[in-house]
C-alpha cells in the first residue's frame, strides 16, 4: 500500500522462522522488507531448513542467517544479547502450532525462542498450520496467552491448505505482513503510551424485549470493540468494557459490565463517565425498541393476525449523550454503514461533535460481523485516514496508536 512501506525505512526486523511449509514464502518476505528500507536479520529454527534454504534468505537479506544458539562464530560477531537488542520489531512468520507452544510457556530453548524473551522490541507472529491445528482449544488458549503478553497476532487466513483441507490456518501473504509491520502497534516504546488513563469502551449488541422469548436486535459479534479496550489495556490505560449481550472473554484486568438493553448501556456509560479520559462508542445499539415488551409470549395465532403492530420507540443515543455531558476529553464514534460509507460518516461525525469516527461498511460480508477481520476509515477534523482490510485486533492497536498520537494534548498526556 503506497505511502505505508514508508515506515519501515531504517527499522531493523529481526524475521524467525518455524518449521511449516509456508516458509518457501518468506524469501518473498524478506525482499519486500528490505525494498522497503529495513535491515532483515533472519533466524530459523532446526526444522525450518526442510522448507527453505539458508542460502536464499542470506542473499535476500544480504547478512548471515542465525540457527543455533551455541555457535561460537556467530556469537563472536553479534552475540544473541546484542542481536536481540538490535531488533526494532520482531516477527515470527511462520509461526507453527510448536513455536507457538513454547513461545506461550516461556521457553527459551533455541535461538529464536531465547531472543524473543531476551528482545524488548515488540513481537507478531503469523500463525500457519492445518485448520484443525488452528482451531483446537490447546492452540487458541496459547494464542490467547501470548496476546495477553502483548504479542501481536496477524492472520492467519482462510482457505486451500497444502493438505487439502480449507479453513483458517493459511500464513498471512507478504504483502500484508509488510503492510502490518509497516504500522507500528501499541507495543514496545508505546507501552504505557495511555498510563494514567481511563478509556470506556462500549461493544456487542443489544437486545430489546418484544416478549419474553423474541427480541430485537443485530449481528454484532463484539469483537472489533473488544480488541480496541484490549488494546488500550496494552497501552497502559484503565479500561471499562460495556458490553452486550454474547461479547467473548475480556483479559482479567479489564473492568467488565455486561449490559442487555440500550437503556442498560445508557446508565452504565453514564456512570462510567466521570471518571472517563476517552470514550470510544464501537456498541451496535439498538436505535428503537417495543413500546411495550409483553409479559408473556406472543401466541402464533396472533402473530398471524393480519393487523398485528409492533410499535416502537427511540432509544437514548448514547455517543451524542456523552458529547452533550461534556465529561470526557475525547469521545469516539463508530458507524456502520451500508452506503455512501465515507459521506455518511463526515456527516454522523459533523451532526454529534464526535471528535473522531471510525467508519466500515457492513455490506460487505467478508468483513465486519463476526468475522476476524475488518476495513475501516478513521475520520478526524483534520483528515483521514485508510487502514485497509486486516485482522480486528491489528486494526485496533492502529486506532488506540493514531489517537493517542491525535489526541495528546486534548487528553493531557504531555503533562
Amino acid at each position: 500500500m503506497p505511502g505505508m512501506t514508508s515506515n519501515l525505512s531504517g527499522q531493523h526486523i529481526l524475521l524467525g522462522i518455524s518449521g511449516g511449509i509456508a516458509a518457501y514464502k518468506t524469501p518473498v518476505l524478506v525482499r519486500r522488507l528490505v525494498e522497503a528500507g529495513a535491515a532483515v536479520q533472519v533466524v530459523m529454527t532446526a526444522n525450518a531448513h526442510q522448507f527453505v534454504t539458508a542460502t536464499s534468505l542470506q542473499a535476500v537479506s544480504g547478512n548471515p542467517v542465525r540457527d543455533d544458539l551455541w555457535d561460537a562464530g556467530a556469537e563472536a560477531a553479534m552475540g544473541h544479547i546484542e542481536l536481540a537488542r538490535w531488533a526494532d520489531q520482531i516477527l515470527i512468520a511462520p509461526a507453527t502450532a510448536s513455536m507457538i507452544a513454547r513461545m506461550a510457556s516461556g521457553e527459551a530453548s533455541d535461538l529464536l525462542s531465547t531472543l524473543c524473551l531476551a528482545s524488548p522490541a515488540p513481537v507478531s507472529i503469523a500463525p500457519a498450520m492445518n485448520q484443525q491445528m488452528y482451531q483446537h482449544p490447546a492452540v487458541q488458549r496459547n494464542l490467547a496467552s501470548l496476546e495477553a503478553d502483548g504479542c501481536r497476532i496477524i492472520g492467519p487466513d482462510s482457505g486451500d491448505q497444502a493438505c487439502g483441507d480449507q479453513g483458517p490456518g493459511r500464513m498471512t501473504e507478504p504483502e500484508d505482513l509488510l503492510t502490518a509491520l509497516s504500522q507500528q502497534p501499541v507495543t514496545g516504546d508505546e507501552q504505557g503510551s495511555l498510563a494514567g488513563c481511563t478509556v470506556t469502551v462500549t461493544t456487542g449488541p443489544t437486545r430489546e424485549a418484544i416478549d419474553p422469548v423474541r427480541y430485537i436486535s443485530n449481528h454484532s459479534s463484539g469483537l472489533q470493540g473488544l480488541a480496541v479496550a484490549e488494546a488500550a489495556r496494552r497501552a497502559g490505560a484503565k479500561v471499562i468494557l460495556i458490553a452486550g449481550p454474547g461479547v467473548a472473554d475480556a483479559h482479567s484486568d479489564i473492568e467488565r459490565q455486561d449490559v442487555t438493553t440500550a437503556q442498560d448501556m445508557y446508565e452504565r456509560v453514564h456512570s462510567a463517565l466521570p471518571a472517563t479520559d476517552i470514550f470510544i462508542g464501537v456498541a451496535a445499539v439498538a436505535d428503537y425498541r417495543p413500546a411495550i415488551a409483553q409479559g408473556q409470549k406472543i401466541k402464533r395465532h396472533r402473530l398471524e393476525e393480519p393487523d398485528l403492530q409492533l410499535a416502537l420507540v427511540e432509544n437514548p443515543d448514547i455517543i451524542a449523550s456523552v458529547v452533550q455531558s461534556d465529561q470526557v476529553k475525547v469521545v469516539v464514534g463508530f458507524a456502520a454503514e451500508t452506503n455512501d460509507t465515507l459521506n455518511n460518516a463526515r456527516e454522523k461525525r459533523a451532526r454529534k461533535g464526535l471528535d473522531a469516527i471510525v467508519v466500515n461498511d457492513v455490506s460487505d460480508q467478508s468483513i465486519g460481523f463476526n468475522s476476524a477481520n475488518n476495513a475501516v476509515t478513521l475520520i478526524h477534523e483534520h483528515g483521514e485516514i485508510d487502514f485497509g482490510t486486516q485482522p480486528k485486533t491489528e486494526i485496533a492497536n492502529q486506532l488506540v496508536h493514531h489517537l493517542t498520537a491525535l489526541f495528546k494534548e486534548k487528553i493531557g498526556l504531555n503533562n
